[in-house]
């Protein structure tokens, strides 16, 4: 079952640095939530604050609360790598474990946390995985080659099919379908409309057209100056974002005057 995410007051930083300043948003389950906004803005590290990825770099710590289902994601008592099970998270570039088959890329994250699957378990969410990505037809003769084999936008397909195969509640996407063609991207965002029906989706974009296209609800990400962090400035659905922007900044940035 998908779920709401609920920002209040958000403040990121990297050691002192004050990256991205008070961010408060909701995002609302089984709906596809894009985030724009000129280069440095704090997207992309307002994306990876949600499944505590920032935290990977030394210094980098919160204030404010995330909260997902009435728990907050940043508690003493709550384990990080327990968050990034519930809140899978797909990159800029596709990065299949290079050493591992398709099959066993897809199971990775079974086995990091150390569970044993029976063979016919291991089987079912294989295939469950890969036809959640819809790549299984292409795949199922060659489960037992190295995910490397495959094109830039299959490996991209079977990153996702990583990521849901440990069953998370939300997906976050930061720039999926940067490094890929044309149809490529089209596959990728076809599966994102495809996927919402099971999960809550966040995803980070530079391409303003993909975000009309996939987003149900707009975030614009923006700095006041160089060297001042990164903020909110409007959230609205995609389609008052782009055709009614409240902000002047945002409509600038729309218009390619902005970034």
């Amino acid at each position: 079952m998908a779920t709401s995410i609920d920002v209040s007051e958000l403040c990121l930083y990297y050691a002192d640095f004050l990256a991205v300043e008070d961010v408060t948003v909701t995002i609302r389950a089984n709906s596809v939530t894009a985030f724009i906004g000129p280069s440095g803005c704090g997207k992309s590290t307002f994306l990876r604050s949600l499944n505590r990825m920032h935290e990977v770099i030394p210094g980098a710590h919160v204030e404010g609360s995330v909260m997902v289902d009435g728990q907050s994601l940043y508690g003493d008592d709550v384990d990080p790598v327990a968050v990034r099970r519930r809140i899978g998270m797909v990159f800029q570039r596709p990065n299949p474990f290079p050493t591992m088959s398709v099959y066993d890329n897809v199971l990775a994250g079974h086995r990091l946390n150390s569970q044993q699957l029976a063979k016919d378990v291991a089987d079912e969410i294989v295939e469950r995985s890969l036809r959640g990505a819809n790549l299984w037809n292409e795949v199922k003769d060659r489960l037992g080659r190295p995910g490397l084999g495959l094109s830039g936008g299959q490996q991209q397909r079977l990153c996702i099919a990583r990521a849901i195969a440990v069953e998370p509640q939300v997906l976050l996407m930061d720039e999926p379908c940067s490094s890929l063609d044309p149809i490529s991207t089209s596959a990728i965002e076809d599966l994102i409309h495809e996927l919402k029906s099971n999960y809550t989706i966040v995803i980070v974009t530079h391409d303003l057209q993909q975000a009309a296209r996939v987003s149900d609800e707009t975030g614009f990400f923006n700095l006041r100056a160089a060297g001042q962090p990164g903020h909110l400035v409007e959230f609205s659905t995609t389609e008052k974002m782009f055709a009614n922007p409240a902000n002047s900044d945002t409509e600038a940035y729309l218009a390619g005057r902005l970034g």
